[in-house]
């Protein structure tokens, strides 16, 4: 065996025979694992793997711009050419379906290193019946969620935050595993950037932040992105190591990607990583890059990587000409024979499930009861429960730690459980909402707290469009909780009063509840957690200490998911949510009409069957809520009975809400804006006038 590598867990390195049979020796003898860390390739071992991913890499990129141009592929065909080396280099280390990893459109080589192949890559950008997305996910946005290389979004910061988080739970969870991050010198730019570095800097996550900058964002020069002489001098600010290579040296990169695993996996700490590449091509095939100059495009194809690779090849293995040729020829066949087997299959993909949510089956749980519960205290016991059942199951937010949350529905879970389950985040939204994210996708259990509702907006991006939409473009469930507490009535002014239940029940694939009891705050947290599909928990602020009430869940978490009547009146049928559900039920006890009051209780996906039956009873329908007319869902609860029950309504239907401008902070003015008894009273009577 050859003289050890320093660092290798395994001491030794892979050894050949002469150059002679170098290839033939490489196709029947080197196993898979010994390509990835800690098996350190010499260079005449690498010189040959290396060469032939890179080419290959191009001649399917090549092959994509043909089909482009015949009308077989559609969409934004963004070409790697010229950071193969650089995609190559980085991700031979990393071990498929182990490793978190996370690529970049011009990452295609390494999408073929780490688990992908020509014909599925083909079938994905023509959209076909064999497309591993099922034609759901535009061309280059693939992956494999399910073995740890997460799909590409195109809010390209918003990208990094879940391996951090894959790579911290499976950690967590007994793996010695890293991560690859990805992003070009545009994406560093971003917020989320700059969240997700340090949140795997304050949490010591071996995760390489690899930066390929390739001197444009599309058509925007790194003159205009950034004001440093290097990227990866930004890596002091996080207290991290970094580093600037020539990502066009493919040996270079992999031996840099190398060494900073060793050295990440045994001192735990991110990395950041400069690769100075190239993009040898517009940035889509639609691009012509007529905003590089002539000069500079001359001198980038002579740094073309693949000629030099080439060449090194040549020199380190001793190969002749026909030897390189014949591998050459071998690629070009496989190439050749990818194409014509995705051609021939059938262009329409399945339709499948048309659903953004992943199939649920509740299941049943051991039964609870308590007495003179507040709900608060209801959300606190439903928490303990949850960490004391499943082990991989945590919590994460601002201030839910030793403080107990800001409303201290997390109190004493801290001292239970401790830092590795009740974390406290730095104050980054977005980012620990892809950190959940991503740790949901490697078998942990995540739960988050917004420490406001109204500071769920920062994560709109990541949760509405990322996790959101992740089961229907990857297949794969993101069993998380979001809690949100929400709602006005202690006089804490705009930015800290809002529901926000109207914004969050747009976007595809949430489910959102809204409870307002103590039991149906239990309830609602444990349906959430053992529902696979991301689930958003409103918890109204007021209501944390003011009321209590029992629980007596019978342990049967399928009967959850159902609107909640409080009142059987045949009168007026009353909807509300939150506060507003006990607005309503004063109400109706100073009413002389007999009210119906409802809770739909689940805002999303919204179920109206009982309350439209309670509408076709009474004849007429009130919808109060606190939020501002056109920010609810009193609009679209109105708009679907009106469409299901038309024939039995006696008069239009109303809407109680408040103005729409922001909540007022002095209390008189809070409680002019947040509707009450006497404006519900003053409903129902003009429901009757009409």
């Amino acid at each position: 065996m050859a003289e050890a590598q320093p660092g290798s867990d395994r001491h030794e390195v892979v050894s050949v025979p002469e150059a002679t049979s170098l290839l033939g020796w490489l196709a029947d003898n080197l196993a898979p694992e010994e390509l990835r860390y800690p098996a350190r390739l010499p260079e005449e071992v690498f010189y040959p793997i290396a060469y032939r991913a890179m080419y290959l890499s191009r001649r399917v990129e090549e092959r994509l711009f043909e089909l482009y141009q015949k009308g077989y592929v559609k969409g934004t065909v963004a070409m790697g050419i010229g950071n193969e080396a650089t995609a190559v280099g980085m991700a031979l280390p990393f071990r498929p379906r182990r490793d978190v990893v996370s690529l970049l459109h011009r990452d295609l080589a390494a999408h073929l290193l780490l688990g992908s192949s020509p014909y599925r890559l083909f079938c994905q950008y023509m959209a076909n019946a064999d497309s591993p997305t099922h034609g759901r996910e535009g061309n280059v946005h693939h992956g494999d969620a399910a073995g740890r290389r997460l799909p590409m979004i195109s809010h390209l910061g918003k990208m990094l935050s879940p391996v951090v988080g894959g790579t911290w739970a499976a950690r967590q969870g007994g793996e010695k595993v890293c991560g690859l991050a990805v992003i070009g010198d545009g994406g560093t730019s971003t917020g989320e950037f700059h969240e997700a570095l340090n949140l795997a800097s304050v949490l010591h996550v071996p995760v390489l932040f690899l930066v390929q900058n390739n001197g444009y964002s599309f058509s925007t020069p790194t003159c205009y992105q950034y004001n440093c002489e290097r990227l990866s001098d930004r890596a002091g600010g996080y207290g991290i190591l970094g580093r600037t290579i020539d990502g066009t040296d493919v040996w270079q990169v992999y031996r840099n990607v190398w060494d900073i695993l060793d050295r990440i996996l045994k001192d735990p700490s991110p990395f950041l990583l400069e690769c100075v590449t190239l993009r040898l091509h517009g940035h889509a095939v639609y691009d012509k890059a007529e905003y590089v100059s002539a000069a500079e495009k001359e001198e980038n194809w002579r740094r073309d990587p693949l000629p030099a690779t080439r060449a090194r090849l040549k020199q380190i293995c001793g190969l002749g000409e026909a030897e390189v040729t014949a591998l050459e020829r071998a690629v070009d066949q496989e190439v050749d024979h990818a194409t014509r087997k995705a051609l021939a299959v059938r262009r329409t993909p399945a339709r499948g499930l048309w659903t953004a949510w992943a199939p649920s089956h509740p299941p049943r749980v051991e039964p609870f009861r308590a007495r003179g519960v507040k709900n608060g205290r209801a959300i606190n016991l439903a928490l303990d429960r949850i960490l004391a059942s499943h082990p991989r199951a945590f919590l994460v937010g601002l201030d839910v730690g030793r403080y107990g949350s800001a409303f201290k529905t997390c109190k004493g879970l801290f001292g239970r459980f401790g830092r590795e389950r009740v974390l406290d985040m730095p104050l980054c939204e977005s980012g620990v909402t892809g950190f959940a994210l991503g740790a949901a996708q490697v078998g942990a259990r995540p739960i988050v707290e917004y420490q406001f509702a109204d500071f769920s907006t920062e994560a709109t991006t990541q949760l509405g469009l990322n996790v959101g939409t992740w089961f229907f473009r990857s297949g794969q469930p993101v069993p998380l909780v979001v809690r949100l507490p929400c709602g006005g009535g202690l006089t804490m002014g705009a930015f800290h009063s809002g529901e926000y239940e109207g914004l969050w029940s747009r976007f595809p694939g949430l489910k959102l509840l809204y409870p307002a009891t103590a039991q149906e705050c239990y309830e609602a947290v444990l349906a959430a957690f053992y529902d696979p599909n991301p689930c958003l928990v409103f918890e109204h602020k007021l209501l944390y200490w003011s009321r209590a009430g029992d629980i007596d869940f019978d342990g049967d978490l399928s009967s959850v998911w159902r609107a909640r009547r409080y009142t059987d009146g045949g009168e007026v049928t009353v909807v509300a949510c939150g506060a507003m559900v006990f607005a309503a039920l004063d109400a109706a006890a100073h009413c002389q009409r007999a009210l119906d009051v409802w809770n739909p209780f689940v805002l999303q996906p919204l179920e109206l069957g009982p309350i439209i039956q309670s509408v076709e009873k009474t004849g007429r329908l009130l919808v109060v809520q606190e939020s501002g007319e056109t920010q609810g869902l009193g609009d679209r609860i109105i708009s679907l009975v009106a469409r299901h029950g038309r024939p039995c309504l006696k008069v239009p239907p109303k809407l109680i809400a408040a103005p729409d401008i922001p909540i007022p902070f002095a209390p008189q003015l809070e409680r002019d804006y947040r509707p009450g008894t006497e404006r519900i009273l003053a409903g129902v009577e003009e429901l009757f006038a009409e």
